[in-house]
């Protein structure tokens, strides 16, 4: 099977993105791309230069970009792209401070890629996420189950192990899940976390429960302040990977995702975090699982909020 994969933007984010999806060694090629002039292809170099220790085929190619266009040559036919173009935050900021500025990013890489990849299954973990999400759709004219973003793999990934640091156990012996925006509005499902099978409730808490989701509420913030410059990267970009690896290997994964949601949950016509199967075309169906009246309630609610805010990205 010949796949392709290109990453937009070579921060740490779109960097370390690109050397765990080389290292799955299950894509021909990994293209990295910037606007600033060298640095994806000295990335690229020095990670096909780690490929004969860490053992893996897959070329990465890296290419400057120009906002008109230039250099998109190399991203031709890809079958996945991960757009991580845009402005990190810096301490104090939030997601929608980035709105103005990011719009118009992520409307450029977007009209570049369905110009060279028409295919393609478009990731987008820009910030303001659902925001960016459905603009890169618009942007591209693509149908809305190839585009999708990541929020809730990472959301979930954090709470997962705040649980799992707070009782001391493995993180593999913890399931959680949140939906709902990458943000202020993140919806927990505490009624699907589970320790050991055993319900979450029953080892914590309301009170430390609350505390830990508000934790992973905060969770980017949490790095940026400790960071002084930049974002998290690490934790974001394992989850991207695995996105687009799910996407490539049609695996039918399900995973808390940033997708259109048309009826589900009695919500219509907006991207939202929701639990969603993954394969070949991007997204195969939105999965309506059993949640409480409350957990029912707050998704509503973030609805709405992410709703006007989407509303907004079109005038930008």
């Amino acid at each position: 099977m010949s796949a392709k994969v290109t990453v937009v933007g070579a921060g740490f984010y779109g960097s370390t993105t690109a050397l765990r999806l080389a290292q799955y060694d299950i894509f021909d090629t990994v293209v990295l791309t910037d606007i600033l002039e060298g640095r994806p292809e000295g990335l690229a170099l020095d990670m096909n230069q780690s490929r004969p220790i860490e053992g893996f085929e897959t070329t990465i190619i890296g290419a400057t970009t120009t906002p008109e266009g230039a250099g998109y040559e190399a991203t031709a036919n890809s079958d996945v792209v991960v757009i991580t173009a845009g402005l990190p935050r810096k301490p104090g900021m939030s997601r929608m401070d980035l709105i103005g500025i990011n719009a118009g990013i992520v409307r450029g890489v977007a009209h570049n890629i369905a110009k060279h990849s028409p295919n393609a299954v478009i990731i987008v973990v820009s910030n303001p996420l659902d925001e960016m999400t459905s603009l890169a759709q618009i942007a591209t004219g693509f149908p809305k189950t190839r585009v999708m973003g990541q929020a809730g793999m990472l959301d979930t990934a954090r709470f997962t192990n705040f649980v799992a640091e707070k009782l001391g156990t493995t993180v593999g012996a913890v399931k959680t899940l949140t939906l709902g925006s990458h943000g202020e509005t993140m919806v927990p499902v505490p009624s699907r976390c589970s320790v050991n099978g055993k319900a979450l409730s029953e080892l914590l808490s309301q009170a430390e429960i609350d505390e830990l989701i508000e934790r992973t509420r905060n969770g980017g913030a949490e790095v940026v302040a400790l960071l002084k410059t930049g974002s998290a990267y690490y934790a974001p970009s394992a989850a991207a990977a695995r996105m687009a690896k799910a996407v490539i290997e049609d695996s039918g994964a399900i995973m808390p995702v940033c997708a259109w949601v048309d009826g589900e949950y009695g919500i219509s016509g907006v991207y939202l975090g929701v639990e969603a199967e993954i394969g070949r075309g991007g997204v195969k169906k939105v999965i309506e699982s059993a949640l409480t009246e409350s957990e029912v309630a707050a998704l509503k609610g973030a609805a709405e909020a992410v709703r006007a805010k989407q509303a907004d990205v079109l005038t930008l």
